[in-house]
């Protein structure tokens, strides 16, 4: 009898957690197992902001893919997927094409700019490694071109859409780095700005109000500016456009990071899916409602919650959880001896880093964390995956421990 291939598309979260856990659970014997990334490397999409403000080596946050699985039981191919063929079982790559009999889609996010003028072609987004190097390396050339320009203010100018957890983490790493350039680049710090634009009230919607004034607070000590209620109209080469109370204005600044919106990756709703807001809806197991032998996960699935009638956000908490399920599910399918399980998200708490030394969070049962005590927290969470990830090894070779600075 033919073994059964198991194809998973993304080398995220959820693709790459599914794969570990299949490799553990899955005899050789039963099933060909191959995972497809663009890379030959997985990262930690929650440490992209302090790779992007430079307070973190890409190097730490770069896992080798082949460092974590075992290539004997699992066949890795780095290549870019350009379609799925559902109704006959294929995926399209750049270089190839591969038959799945079970599929798992972890494709990740796309930037989400809503169409607003400029944003594609002037402003950076968090949503890679190389991305986030980028920034790095704009950032650190504009404060070098500071002087050489007669002192030009947009050089030294630092504008970010979007005051969510992206927005808000990478704010607080910027805040940390910005004394260190001025340092280097002879700057005087009092003339640095950095403007946070959201389009809510407040930052962080939706999150603990108490938290929220501590997280600005904390921010605003260390020179960020917060400007709320105002939609971004356009991103020029050279600055932003904003609407505020009715009226327009504008910021001269050579850097704009945009930090408001992501999507699922186009590819899902191309290949024929049916979507909403452009991901899957999945069903109770993991599977896309229309094919039994397709699973989605993470950034590219939709969980509804049933409380607040909202979809759950596409978290790497919730993604690490999914893969438990999804890998089990597959194991079962294959081997026929056990049941499909049925997802279920279990929050356990939210935290968001202020910077190295400083974060606000909500952990068991609503307590609230603050300063030192949510930084702890933050670093026990990142260790914690390391360690499911790849072990004892992974987490020495990556793992966070300067608790106290």
């Amino acid at each position: 009898m033919k073994k059964p291939n198991i194809v998973i598309l993304g080398a995220g979260y959820g693709g790459m957690m599914t794969a570990v856990k299949l490799q553990k659970s899955l005899h050789i014997n039963n099933a060909a197992i191959t995972l497809v990334n663009k890379h030959d490397y997985h990262y930690q999409t929650t440490w992209l902001h302090e790779n992007a403000a430079g307070t973190l080596s890409p190097e730490r946050t770069r896992i080798p893919i082949k460092e974590v699985l075992d290539t004997t039981k699992i066949n890795f191919v780095e290549d870019t997927v350009v379609a799925i063929k559902p109704e006959n079982k294929k995926v399209k790559l750049e270089n190839g094409v591969l038959e799945y009999d079970i599929l798992v889609i972890g494709l990740g996010f796309e930037s989400a700019t809503f169409g607003i003028p400029g944003l594609d072609e002037n402003a950076f987004s968090i949503t890679n490694l190389n991305n986030a190097r980028l920034i790095r390396e704009h950032i650190e050339y504009n404060f070098a071109m500071y002087h050489s320009e007669g002192n030009n203010q947009g050089r030294i100018n630092i504008v970010v859409g979007g005051g969510g957890f992206t927005g808000i983490e990478f704010l607080g790493e910027l805040a940390n780095r910005i004394p260190e350039l001025c340092e280097e680049y002879d700057v005087d710090k009092a003339l640095v700005r950095v403007i946070n634009i959201e389009g809510s009230p407040s930052v962080l919607p939706g999150f603990d109000p108490q938290l929220v004034e501590y997280a600005m607070n904390s921010l605003e000590a260390r020179g960020v500016e917060f400007i709320t209620g105002a939609m971004l109209k356009e991103c020029k080469p050279d600055g932003v456009v904003y609407e505020k109370d009715g009226k327009i204005e504008e910021i001269h600044a050579c850097t704009t990071v945009w930090a408001a919106g992501v999507k699922a990756n186009s590819l899902v709703e191309e290949s024929g899916f049916e979507t909403n807001r452009g991901k899957v809806e999945v069903r109770t197991d993991m599977r896309a409602p229309e094919y039994d032998d397709v699973f989605v996960i993470g950034d590219c699935a939709l969980i509804m919650n049933e409380e607040t009638g909202r979809p759950y956000p596409p978290t790497a908490q919730i993604a690490i959880q999914e893969s438990d399920v999804v890998a089990h599910n597959i194991k079962a399918l294959v081997e026929g001896h056990e049941e499909l399980e049925t997802f279920e998200p279990k929050i356990l708490g939210t935290v968001a880093s202020l910077g190295h030394n400083d974060a606000i969070g909500v952990v068991m049962n609503d307590r609230k964390l603050f300063g030192f005590n949510a930084t702890v927290m933050k670093k026990i969470i990142d260790n914690r995956y390391l360690l499911k990830l790849g072990g004892i090894g992974l987490l020495m070779k990556k793992g966070k421990f300067n608790i106290f600075y």
